[in-house]
């Protein structure tokens, strides 16, 4: 690999901690339901959980043709009917109180700006790639203070991509002025992160937050870490070696 001159992260799972964050989004808006209607907030918490985990793991760019608020009442309607209640407006009401908890939650890991801090005082360029909606997206990033930490940030339905496509990565290489080779990649996802960074010819870097295993045939990164605090020291700067 040639010299480092650019670090690319994911935003979600990566930088912050946004299973937790709307996860307990969805627990207040299924606890507000079953005080009005008497069904069981685990049940519908779990039914969202399920259709959201669902779209985001086969968001394609036709995932775009639909404003991010019309897919979340959406959701909420079809979590909501596995609960035996079937109410538009209630559906409306959930993915507006959904979207005003989720905000309240959002918060950066610990040491994560201080570690971009120190990236960029090394001299290398930043941007962020996110498979998010800019409708949702550019407000998270505005919450956590993100937005002058980055030289350039790439939002899936913006540029209508969506990872792994190589052509992404290499989009982000281009406007940062930089070879694909002299970028690292760090993520979350194995399938989206590591395996568009790899295919891009990048140094990807597994952030493995739920402890899982690189399943038989899956992409392999070049190192792998638990917290963005080991984020620094797993990137092929001159002494650190692949981990």
């Amino acid at each position: 690999m040639i010299p480092l001159e650019a670090v690319l992260f994911d935003l979600d799972d990566t930088l912050h901690d946004d299973s937790l964050a709307y996860r307990r989004a969805a627990d207040a808006v299924a606890n507000d339901v079953a005080a009005e209607r008497g069904i069981s907030a685990p049940a519908l918490v779990a039914a969202y959980v399920s259709v959201a985990d669902r779209f985001w793991q086969t968001l394609s760019p036709s995932s775009f043709e639909k404003p991010l608020v019309a897919l979340r009442v959406s959701m909420w309607r079809s979590a909501l009917a596995t609960v035996g209640i079937d109410d538009e407006r209630l559906a409306e009401a959930c993915g507006s109180a959904y979207n005003h908890y989720r905000r309240g939650y959002l918060e950066l890991w610990p040491g994560a700006l201080e570690l971009l801090e120190r990236l960029r005082a090394r001299g290398l360029k930043l941007a962020m790639i996110t498979n998010g909606m800019a409708e949702t997206h550019r407000d998270k990033i505005a919450v956590l203070k993100l937005e002058s930490a980055f030289d350039e940030i790439f939002i899936a339905d913006e540029v209508g991509m969506v990872k792994p496509d190589v052509r992404l990565f290499r989009l982000a290489a281009e406007r940062l002025g930089v070879a694909p080779e002299a970028c690292a990649m760090v993520g979350d996802r194995l399938d989206r992160d590591v395996r568009g960074a790899r295919d891009a010819g990048m140094y990807a870097v597994w952030m493995n937050v739920r402890n899982e295993t690189v399943p038989p045939g899956g992409p392999h990164p070049h190192a792998t870490v638990y917290s963005v605090r080991d984020v620094e020291g797993a990137l092929p700067f001159a002494g650190n070696g692949p981990r």
